[in-house]
C-alpha cells in the first residue's frame, strides 16, 4: 500500500491514528484527512490553520480564465515574479565597500528549503570583480615540484572521468557577530556567506597524478585568474584527499561569479581556499606565505599571538525558521527548521532549545545526511504565546560539539573576525516577532 511520511513532530499525537514502522511514523493516504481532522480537534496543531473552503477558494480564479505564459518564455527559466524579494544582498548595517569590484552578497536562507542553494542565490565574495573569461582560451598550469609540468585546456580537463558531489561552501568571515548582538539582523545577515551545491568536476588527485608530484612536494599554491590573482597555500594531503577541479554546479556550467570556467573546491575548508577562475597550481616544500594568509584569514588568540592556517570549518548550525525578521502567525504548532554542517564530516546530532539553552532536545535530521554538506533539521514546537529564545547546536562525526558564544570567546580574541561558529539565538516576543539575540 502506498504510504506517506507523517510530518515530523506530529507522530506522538497521532500514534492512535497511524501504523508505525520502527523509528518512523507513517500515514496512509486513506486516513490522511481523518488524521488531520483528529489532530486539529485534539489541539495538537493549536488553532486550526485553515478556513471553510468556500471562504478561501474562488470558484473561478482569475488566472484560470485565460492562457498562461507561452512555452520557453523566457528561454532560461526564472522564478515567479511574486518571489522577487528572494535575492542576494549585502549585509544590513555594514558600511558599503570602498569599490563595487570587491565585496559580498548573501544567500537568503530564510526563504530557502531543503539543502541545495539555487545557482542564482549562491553567496558571492569578490576582490576585484568578476572576470569575463573565454573558456577556449583559459589554461591551467601545473608546475613546481612535479615530474612533468603540464598545461591543461578546459577540453583536456573535461575529458577526465568526472564526479558529482554535494558540499557546502562557507566563507570564514561568515557570522561576524562578535560583541553586542544587533536585533535587526536576519539569518541572511548572520549566516548568508554559506551555500550548498552539487559540484561536478575531476578529482584534483587525478590531475596531479598526470604531472607526478615529487616526494618533497608538501604544499600547493592555487592562484585565481581574476585581476586580484588571489593565491592560497594548500596542504598536499588535502589535494590528494577530496579536492576537486570543478567546472559545473547544480547541473550547469559554473556561473561567472562562482569561478567560470574552472574553480578549485576544497570540501570543508574555508571558502577563500576554493580558488575561483583557477589558472595555476604550483607544488612547493612549504606554505607560500601569500598576502591572503598573512595579513588576512588568520586568527587572533587571547595572548595576542596570531594563528595561521585554520582551514577546517568546524561544526555549526542555525535555525532558519523562525528567524530574525520573521513573525509567528498565532500560537499553536510551529515547526522549527534549520541547517547544520561541519567541515570534518557528517552531522550526527542537532539539538534545539526554546529557552535560550537551559534545556536541549534532539531534532530530526532530514535525509540525505552527507559528509561536508548542509543537513536540514526539524523540530516540532508548541508555542503558547510566551517570550522564547530559540537556539540550535550541532555535533559532528568527530564528536565536536558546537560551542556557546562564551565558550568560543574564552579561547579566541574577538578581533579574530573569522571562524565564528558559536550558537546562534533568536528571541521570540509575545507578539510573535523574532529578532537576533
Amino acid at each position: 500500500m502506498e504510504q506517506d511520511v507523517l510530518p515530523v513532530g506530529l507522530e506522538r499525537d497521532a500514534r492512535h491514528l497511524v501504523t508505525l514502522e520502527p523509528g518512523k511514523a507513517v500515514l496512509t493516504r486513506r486516513n490522511l484527512v481523518s488524521a488531520a481532522a483528529s489532530l486539529a480537534a485534539s489541539g495538537a496543531l493549536g488553532a486550526a490553520p485553515g478556513k471553510a473552503a468556500a471562504e478561501t477558494i474562488p470558484s473561478r480564479p482569475e488566472w484560470q480564465q485565460r492562457p498562461g505564459a507561452e512555452l520557453m518564455s523566457p528561454p532560461y527559466g526564472a522564478p515567479s515574479a511574486r518571489e522577487s524579494q528572494v535575492i542576494r544582498r549585502a549585509r544590513h548595517g555594514s558600511p558599503p565597500p570602498p569599490t563595487n569590484y570587491a565585496g559580498i552578497s548573501l544567500t537568503p536562507h530564510q526563504n530557502l528549503y531543503g539543502i541545495v542553494t539555487p545557482g542564482g542565490l549562491h553567496y558571492e565574495r569578490h576582490h576585484s570583480g568578476v572576470p569575463d573569461i573565454d573558456p577556449d582560451q583559459h589554461r591551467l598550469l601545473v608546475h613546481g615540484l612535479v615530474e612533468r609540468p603540464l598545461i591543461f585546456t578546459m577540453d583536456d580537463l573535461t575529458r577526465f572521468p568526472s564526479v558529482s558531489r554535494l558540499h557546502f561552501l562557507e566563507c570564514s568571515g561568515n557570522t561576524p557577530t562578535w560583541g553586542v548582538p544587533k536585533p535587526g539582523l536576519t539569518v541572511q545577515d548572520t549566516h548568508g556567506l554559506l551555500s550548498c551545491s552539487e559540484w561536478t568536476g575531476v578529482p584534483l588527485a587525478t590531475v596531479l597524478a598526470e604531472a607526478g608530484v615529487r616526494p618533497e612536494g608538501k604544499w600547493l599554491l592555487a592562484e585565481g585568474g581574476d585581476a586580484a590573482a588571489l593565491t592560497r597555500s594548500i596542504p598536499i594531503e588535502k589535494a590528494f584527499d577530496d579536492a576537486l577541479l570543478v567546472y559545473a554546479q547544480n547541473g550547469e556550467r559554473l556561473r561567472p561569479e562562482q569561478g567560470y570556467p574552472l574553480r578549485l573546491l576544497l570540501p570543508g575548508f574555508e571558502g577563500n581556499t576554493s580558488i575561483k577562475w583557477l589558472r595555476r597550481l604550483k607544488i612547493g616544500t612549504a606554505p607560500f606565505q601569500t598576502r591572503w594568509e598573512t595579513s588576512k584569514y588568520s586568527l587572533v588568540l587571547p595572548d595576542q599571538t596570531i594563528r595561521q592556517f585554520d582551514f577546517v570549518m568546524d561544526a555549526k548550525s542555525v535555525i532558519t525558521s523562525p528567524s530574525g525578521g520573521q513573525s509567528l502567525k498565532g500560537t499553536g504548532f510551529h515547526e522549527i527548521s534549520g541547517l547544520a554542517w561541519s567541515g570534518r564530516g557528517k552531522i550526527t546530532r542537532v539539538e534545539v532549545s526554546t529557552d535560550g539553552g537551559t534545556s536541549w532536545h534532539d531534532a530530526a535530521l532530514q535525509e540525505p545526511v552527507l559528509s561536508k554538506c548542509l543537513t536540514r533539521f526539524r523540530f516540532p514546537w508548541q508555542w503558547e504565546g510566551a517570550p522564547a529564545r530559540l537556539a540550535s547546536r550541532s555535533t559532528d562525526a568527530s564528536g565536536y560539539v558546537q560551542p556557546s558564544r562564551a565558550a568560543l570567546e574564552s579561547i579566541r580574541d574577538g578581533r579574530s573576525y573569522y571562524h565564528n561558529n558559536a550558537i546562534q539565538t533568536w528571541a521570540v516576543a509575545a507578539n510573535g516577532s523574532v529578532v537576533n539575540a
